[in-house]
């Protein structure tokens, strides 16, 4: 088996990837599908920033807890019971927009209830990828993989969407979703894994989650990564909720041209993480992250002031090729350097960094956008990005440090002869 793919090696970690990109899809169809119908209804740009950050603002709030949760439950069961939750929510969806009954107050509350199931599901998921996976060492293999069909899948959906959506309506993109969550509900059913030690440690929740909280931030090596992931999340957010302003005001397009300008940004990020596959260590991932982080900032800022389809389609294949690079380098090392028994909570700091302040970000933006317009706002997103990104990279070298007896203790690195 190729390197690239040497987590295939793993029966459970292959079923599961066959019905997680199902499930992918379908979630980012209706993704799309659901702004544009905000965007055709209202036409405000607030109310895009509103939906979109309803679906999002659980996770910063619920994700640490479900850390908690992670480490005390069987994973497996309470991916199943999340997955059937999603599973009501896009069928109701489907059924409300068949009917001309959806207004947008139910499209807020849907997204809000996603947005609390998507709090549970992720972080849960991510600690759940390790049992998956019979050899250890393919862990960072596996991240990059999952991380390349999350790409490959915002690729798809989103194209798929604007075609369907032009063709029979938004209706049928909640629909192929709903039946979507099935394959997935399946998956989990069908694959086995070992047993796993539930953790009983005889101490309260809340103490776990603030010890956690503490470990997380309080070493320097998984510190600023977080806070970096915090700055991305919030900053980059918008891109996705106002993308229907672009679409139709400036692109002078419809739902098509919508899918293309989100389908641009998953195909630069799959091209991007071509390059994750194919690393067989973490060595050398910090200064990948502050060039990926650069780079996404420019060409968001440069998308901003593009006027032409075809450029703007460059530079947002830039932008997600930044956004993902980034985002799957710090989880992976996230995951190599967490303790094993606070692993499910790292990863929720990861989740509530990088999703739970997108929609602070989303908010923040859409009132901004009302003001001064949609271009201005993300160009200056983009511009706090890249300077995000450089005042990392002037840090890099004491970060370094930090970590670097981490990698030694793990057998990472190998301590220089003398």
């Amino acid at each position: 088996m190729h390197p690239a793919l040497r987590a295939f090696r793993s029966k459970s970690f292959r079923i599961f990837y066959a019905g997680q990109g199902l499930s992918l899809l379908g979630n980012w169809m209706q993704m799309v599908a659901m702004s544009w119908l905000v965007y055709r209804v209202t036409g405000s740009a607030l109310l895009l920033g509103v939906t979109a950050g309803a679906q999002q603002l659980p996770i910063l709030f619920l994700s640490p807890i479900a850390g908690v949760w992670a480490d005390r439950v069987n994973r497996r069961r309470l991916l199943m019971l999340i997955q059937s939750l999603a599973f009501v929510q896009a069928l109701t969806l489907a059924l409300l927009t068949f009917s001309d009954m959806v207004r947008v107050p139910h499209l807020i509350a849907l997204a809000l209830f996603l947005g609390i199931i998507t709090a549970f599901e992720t972080p849960t998921r991510q600690a759940f990828l390790l049992e998956l996976i019979e050899h250890r060492e393919d862990l960072p293999n596996a991240i990059a993989l999952q991380s390349m069909l999350f790409q490959s899948t915002r690729f798809v959906g989103p194209s798929v969407a604007g075609l369907l959506l032009a063709a029979f309506g938004e209706a049928w993109c909640f629909l192929v979703n709903a039946l979507c969550y099935l394959a997935i509900i399946a998956t989990y059913a069908v694959v086995r894994v070992k047993p796993r030690k539930l953790l009983d440690t005889g101490v309260e929740w809340w103490r776990e989650l603030a010890s956690g909280f503490a470990y997380a931030f309080g070493f320097t090596g998984t510190r600023r990564l977080l806070l970096l992931l915090t700055a991305l999340g919030f900053f980059t957010a918008p891109w996705s909720s106002l993308m229907p302003i672009f679409a139709a005001e400036t692109f002078s397009g419809d739902s098509r041209t919508f899918g293309f300008l989100i389908g641009a940004v998953g195909l630069g990020a799959i091209l991007g993480t071509f390059a994750l596959v194919a690393r067989s260590s973490v060595r050398g991932l910090g200064r990948v992250i502050a060039a990926a982080t650069v780079l996404a900032g420019i060409a968001l800022a440069a998308f901003s002031l593009s006027g032409t389809l075809w450029l703007s389609l460059v530079f947002l294949g830039f932008f997600g090729a930044g956004l993902v690079v980034t985002a799957a380098s710090v989880n992976t090392i996230l995951q190599t350097v967490a303790e094993e028994d606070k692993r499910a909570r790292v990863i929720s700091m990861y989740v509530m960094c990088f999703l739970g302040f997108a929609p602070l970000g989303n908010f923040a933006a859409g009132a901004l956008a009302e003001t001064i317009g949609a271009h201005r706002t993300l160009l200056g997103c983009g511009l706090v990005v890249a300077l995000t990104g450089g005042a990392f990279a002037l840090g890099l070298e004491s970060w370094a440090r930090a970590v670097r007896p981490v990698y030694l203790r793990q057998g990472i690195i190998r301590k220089p002869r003398a």
